[in-house]
């Protein structure tokens, strides 16, 4: 789909749909758009409301074929809901909204009107978002059929030149949200560890990153044994993947870690998962595509620090040599870890991660990953669970989080949680008991990351939905990426 910004005046753009938006009345407020494309229609949208039909709420739309004195085939008002709560949020929703909708009916073309260049980065990357299907393993031949060609925005009275850079932003960061949806899509007969790591030297080779992949052999050299412990119950070697972007102008002295647990597949071991909904375990390195992702567009969008993206990656399965409950190894940092339940092996994998990005300079890490189910009790599916060690760096993190649209919601990490990981025969187990799990959870893998400053993201609630969205289809839906972006280049440490 090719994204631009539309300089002829509206009534003239060639679309086969010209959208506007329309906001919630106020009482006694005059009509909120006064357009001459809208005026020329002889009071269609003031009829549409007198009636009921169209309010201004939400994603509510309406369309008008051959509308009078201009070229666009349609004419569609869509609400915007109401005008002093409008932002980049909503104007990101109403674009893969129009995309989703207007695609089944025929449209090839999308114009897009808005009132300021504010909201043009949001609406590009909803538009790329809700182009994307999770439907690439189907044989229909007409599948392809119903596409859009183009999806246009415009801003009147803005020159363009101010506007294109926000697109191409946009542009970039919904592509980069859309590869971490295709990698989570990846049947995971087909996505195994090395395919992932395929996929991340591909990525780093077109965009102009070092990678650099450990095996098995060298991980086993270094000391990796918790990761290597989870991985040892597949015929499928594990891998462990560091893409790096070094900006232009390196001060040298900030180094932000990103790192995503990337099992491609989690039956659980030993510990073994119910059969309903396994299925959906492919989606278990979600932390991973996001980090892959996020490397993608920091390489192309240049932030001012250096940014390291580490994925380990592992299948969790059962044969004769598979990891036990019981099972005490000894991880990257020395430290030993009594497994007390082998489906708890992504903390495992990322302990060892954590490890290796400190003792490779990192100064801070955000880890994402979908490690307890227990984060969907708490929060539900609408925000990630955000754990941290350093108070000020969390704080800054939420900005940038709200800055992308997206939603963290603090967990605690007191002392007393602590105690929950004692075990009397390693240095600590792999889980805490039933009380509290995602915090459990989040202190095993701040054993590794301590001191140096480090944010948990426990997205296990948020990286998939079962049921799409008017803007957004059914399955993955590329969590953390955003995030992740907007933090290296709002970076302000140095």
């Amino acid at each position: 789909m090719q994204l631009y910004i539309e300089t002829v005046p509206v009534e003239q753009a060639a679309s086969d749909a010209l959208v506007f938006l329309c906001f919630e009345r106020e009482e006694k407020a005059a009509e909120p758009v006064s357009d001459p494309a809208l005026t020329l229609q002889d009071g269609w949208l003031a009829g549409l409301r007198g009636s009921g039909e169209f309010t201004g709420k939400l994603y509510d739309w309406c369309q008008l074929y051959r509308p009078a004195g201009i070229v666009a085939k349609r004419l569609i008002v869509i609400g915007g809901g109401k005008r002093e709560k409008f932002s980049a949020v909503e104007a990101r929703r109403i674009a893969g909204t129009l995309v989703r909708a207007l695609r089944p009916k025929g449209v090839r073309t999308i114009t897009l009107v808005l009132e300021s260049g504010d909201a043009v980065q949001a609406a590009a990357e909803g538009a790329v978002l809700g182009a994307w299907e999770a439907d690439k393993y189907k044989s229909d031949p007409k599948k392809n059929d119903k596409a859009i060609d183009s999806f246009a925005i415009a801003v009147p009275g803005t020159e363009a030149a101010k506007l294109i850079l926000a697109l191409e932003r946009g542009r970039i960061i919904g592509d980069a949200q859309n590869l971490t949806r295709d990698l989570v899509n990846e049947p995971p007969n087909l996505l195994i560890p090395e395919k992932l790591a395929e996929a991340a030297r591909e990525m780093s080779a077109t965009f102009g990153l070092e990678c650099q992949v450990l095996d098995k052999a060298e991980m086993k050299k270094l000391g990796m044994g918790a990761l290597l412990g989870v991985a040892q119950g597949s015929d499928n070697p594990p891998f462990l993947i560091a893409m790096k972007y070094v900006p232009a102008e390196d001060s040298g002295k900030d180094h932000l870690a990103l790192i995503g647990k990337g099992v491609t597949f989690d039956t659980g071991g030993i510990s073994i998962k119910p059969a309903d909904g396994m299925e959906k375990m492919k989606y278990d390195m979600a932390g991973a595509g996001a980090v892959i992702a996020a490397m993608r567009a920091i390489a192309q969008l240049k932030p001012k620090v250096r940014v390291t993206g580490y994925v380990p990656t592992v299948e969790n399965m059962l044969n004769g040599n598979a990891q036990r409950p019981g099972d005490i190894v000894t991880t990257l940092s020395g430290k030993t870890v009594e497994v007390l339940n082998t489906d708890a092996e992504g903390r495992l994998i990322l302990a060892d991660a954590i490890t290796y990005a400190t003792r490779n300079g990192a100064t801070h890490i955000v880890d994402a990953a979908t490690l307890t189910g227990a984060i969907g009790i708490a929060l539900g599916h609408h925000n990630m669970g955000a754990f941290t060690n350093d108070e000020e760096f969390l704080k800054r993190f939420q900005s940038a989080v709200r800055a992308a649209g997206e939603k963290a919601w603090q967990l605690p990490m007191d002392e007393e949680y602590k105690d929950y990981l004692k075990s009397a025969f390693a240095d600590l187990p792999n889980i805490g008991g039933r009380h509290g799990g995602s915090i459990t959870a989040a202190w095993f893998l701040r054993e590794f990351a301590d001191p140096t400053p480090w944010i948990h993201l426990d997205i296990a609630a948020t990286a998939w939905i079962d049921d799409g969205k008017a803007w957004l289809s059914k399955g993955p839906t590329g969590v953390a990426v955003r995030s992740f972006v907007q933090l290296a280049l709002d970076w302000n440490f140095v």
